[in-house]
């Protein structure tokens, strides 16, 4: 009986193909089969690393993921050896890979993978943002009630934030960010990263809202600081206004209880203000 085979995921470089680790040459020169989600970039990439790609190469995105997965499986099965690259970055992180992934588990098929490249953590690194403890949120809904209620969802969250966004969005993803979490909250928008033109804008929400209103190119990731720690305060109207009352109970003038109130939920202080004078 034939030993099954190796899945391999790949990183690939983000920006600068110098950036690619020694291993990925190797392991594109070795494989029986590469998935590629650009068999265009593939080409790049191997020419740029002086890799002569010998075995089979397909297409494997995400419009051909769930028909593409079984034939892969059966190759692993086989005991081909398959390598799995993306556009950049690591696959399965907002990229093709998950469902492959699961799939040769399930039929016990070893899966590795090659370390290097990835825009969440090159984002979290250069945010000066705290790194001890974040979550990746990864692209948020296109549509605005949808991504409102994401963000929503997220108002308490203490640990840094990281997200994908496209650049004709991104003005109006810090805008919704600035509604549901407050419009001071710390962030960063890292555009380009490791390529030529690579910026990093960091400042409260609001204002990287101002400076996306002017255009943004190229491929952008924004990194979101956590809420104050202890920030337990439910975002719906009883527990905002609840809130209120106790710090009011407690002697703090009304207007400073909106203001803390509002920056430990999370909420634009007009939203606690309005509640609060609507009785």
């Amino acid at each position: 009986m034939t030993p099954p085979g190796v899945l391999v995921l790949a990183a690939t470089p983000i920006g600068q193909a110098s950036d690619a680790p020694p291993r990925l040459a190797t392991e594109l020169a070795g494989a029986d089969l590469i998935a590629a989600e650009d068999t265009r970039r593939l080409a790049r990439l191997a020419a740029d690393l002086g890799v002569d790609v010998k075995g089979r190469v397909t297409s494997y995105f995400d419009g051909n993921e769930a028909a593409r997965t079984p034939g892969l499986v059966e190759r692993l099965i086989g005991g081909d050896r398959v390598v799995l690259v993306t556009d950049a970055g690591m696959p399965s992180v907002s990229d093709p890979g998950y469902r492959l992934v699961a799939a040769a588990v399930e039929h016990d098929v070893l899966v590795t993978a090659v370390p290097g490249p990835s825009a969440v953590l090159t984002a979290l690194a250069v945010s000066g943002l705290p790194v001890d403890r974040f979550c990746f949120e990864g692209f948020l809904p296109r549509k605005a009630g949808e991504r409102s209620r994401r963000l929503a969802a997220l108002a308490a969250e203490e640990r840094t934030m990281v997200f994908f966004e496209a650049p004709h969005r991104t003005e109006a993803a810090l805008a919704a960010m600035a509604e549901a979490l407050g419009a001071d909250r710390s962030a960063a928008v890292c555009r380009e990263l490791t390529k030529t033109h690579e910026e990093v804008r960091r400042g409260p929400l609001a204002d990287l809202v101002s400076w996306a209103g002017e255009g943004v190119r190229g491929e952008v990731t924004i990194v979101v600081a956590g809420a104050t720690p202890g920030a337990a305060i439910g975002t719906d109207e009883d527990s905002l206004r609840a809130a209120v009352a106790e710090r009011e109970a407690d002697g703090v003038p009304r207007k400073e209880a909106i203001v803390e109130v509002a920056k430990l939920a999370g909420v634009p202080k007009r939203v606690v203000y309005n509640l609060v004078h609507a009785r």
